[in-house]
């Protein structure tokens, strides 16, 4: 067996006892507006831009994120950022208890949108190449489609016209997490589990603990790899990496898909998930209700998956 450690980051989840942003925030005021963003080479969505008029920042665009977070490297450069508030006991995906500073009244302007009085938390990890993140928090009730041909995210007030062109799947939306139904082929079985949609997970596909046990996926799957992952707080655990071969997402299927596992029942990893390397394969639409997501294969359709 070749074993390969590579770490980088995972942001499974913002921690689940932050305050809710959405009310806080002073939506932008436009019924329609576009967000360019890079997809980069670890298949998360970088976008500039501008906090309190001073700083400007890369952030990464977090599905699975409700909140705004920077980086304790970006803070140590930003002039514009006063933390007033020391948050202890902030649970993390990697099963730590941190403590996470706040920052209150800040301006975040994107393009020409400007959104004000937003909170902001610190913590030890983003994507790589940015800065911080933010998520569907800033575009409550909004609709929000990613073009990752493109590259940009469109915010708008109602579906947009060609929406039958789309393969539309419901989903569940808890504590700021879109889940969508998936099912995944095991010598010649199929077996269905809720995904966590999550554009900060640079990976395909990562299987939680209880459906990894109950399925006995770790003795029906040959390992070829390891990979060490890092939460927010820098938490670190290791993953086993094997080959899905069949992913299939609504009636879209997806051959010899990366997915990686955590060894034994830890019990840690709640949620599987979705990440970037299968989400930038379709053009993405979310209804401003979170009732339904809205799939259209692209041309990174059948690409190579990325080895990271």
């Amino acid at each position: 067996m070749n074993i390969k450690n590579a770490i980088f980051a995972l942001f499974l989840s913002i921690p689940f006892n932050l305050p809710a942003q959405q009310n806080e925030l002073q939506k932008a005021p436009n019924a329609e507006y576009i967000i360019p963003f890079l997809l980069t080479g670890y298949n998360n969505l970088s976008v500039k831009g501008v906090l309190n008029g001073t700083d400007t920042v890369a952030l990464m665009f977090h599905t699975a994120a409700g909140s705004m977070t920077l980086t304790e490297e970006a803070v140590k450069r930003l002039s514009s950022v006063t933390f007033d508030e020391l948050t202890h006991g902030v649970k993390s995906w990697g099963g730590q208890s941190n403590d996470s500073r706040m920052s209150k009244g800040n301006a975040l302007k994107i393009g020409e949108e400007t959104w004000e009085d937003l909170p902001i938390w610190e913590n030890t990890n983003t994507g790589q190449g940015t800065d911080g993140k933010f998520g569907l928090g800033l575009f409550e009730n909004r609709v929000v489609e990613i073009d990752f041909e493109a590259q940009k995210i469109t915010v708008r007030e109602a579906l947009p016209d060609g929406i039958e062109n789309y393969e539309k799947l419901a989903m569940v939306f808890e504590n700021d997490n879109l889940f969508v139904e998936a099912a995944c082929e095991v010598e010649g079985q199929i077996f269905r589990n809720k995904f966590l949609i999550h554009s900060g997970y640079s990976g395909a596909i990562l299987l939680d603990d209880d459906f990894v046990k109950e399925n006995a996926i770790d003795g029906k799957l040959e390992v070829i790899g390891e990979k060490e992952l890092k939460d927010s707080y820098g938490n670190v655990l290791v993953t086993k990496k094997v080959t899905l071969p069949t992913v299939r997402i609504g009636e879209q299927e997806l051959i010899n898909v990366p997915a990686g596992y955590f060894q034994g029942a830890i019990g840690r990893q709640k949620m599987s998930v979705i990440g970037g390397d299968v989400l930038k394969r379709f053009n993405i639409i979310i209804d401003g209700q979170r009732q339904f997501v809205y799939l259209k294969p692209n041309r990174f359709k059948n690409d190579a998956y990325s080895n990271i």
